[in-house]
């Protein structure tokens, strides 16, 4: 299916880009979540008229992202979880955990935002987690795993 990008995508394109993908991906993913619209003239010419006010929205999103990125960067935030003697946690952290620890801290981050490439944390201590506030801004933080022995 061919759709016309309402934003960037990751590995997939920028702002106004005609690209062709998988039914189910725009079906179900891209449409929805108002990311892309199915390529017609009609969408294409609507497209066109509005692109400077796209263009300028997805600038100030950059911007407010970029804005909390530099705030964030560096930050340290601690997680409390129930854990052995050995240091590992009975649970795990999740990037919902993450999430929720951020936004207590003032920082508005959807738990999507959060990057564990490795999963989620099991042992307690200091770990590096990223967090993509847009597809633009990626910063680190650390996050302070601290065991609380039953």
């Amino acid at each position: 299916m061919q759709v016309i990008l309402l934003e960037k995508v990751v590995n997939l394109g920028n702002l106004g880009e005609v690209v062709k993908v998988k039914d189910g991906y725009a079906r179900n993913f891209l449409i929805p979540q108002r990311k892309a619209r199915r390529a017609t003239q009609t969408a294409i010419a609507e497209f066109e008229a509005k692109r400077a006010e796209l263009e300028k929205v997805a600038a100030e999103k950059l911007a407010a992202a970029q804005a909390q990125g530099e705030k964030l960067n560096g930050q340290t935030i601690q997680v409390s979880q129930k854990s052995g003697v050995d240091g590992r946690l009975f649970g795990s952290v999740t990037n919902h955990d993450i999430a929720e620890a951020l936004t207590k801290q003032g920082f508005a981050v959807e738990k999507s935002q959060v990057r564990l490439p490795q999963g989620p944390l099991k042992i307690a201590g200091e770990h590096a987690v990223a967090v993509a506030l847009h597809t633009d801004v990626v910063v680190d933080i650390t996050v302070a795993v601290i065991g609380e022995h039953a």
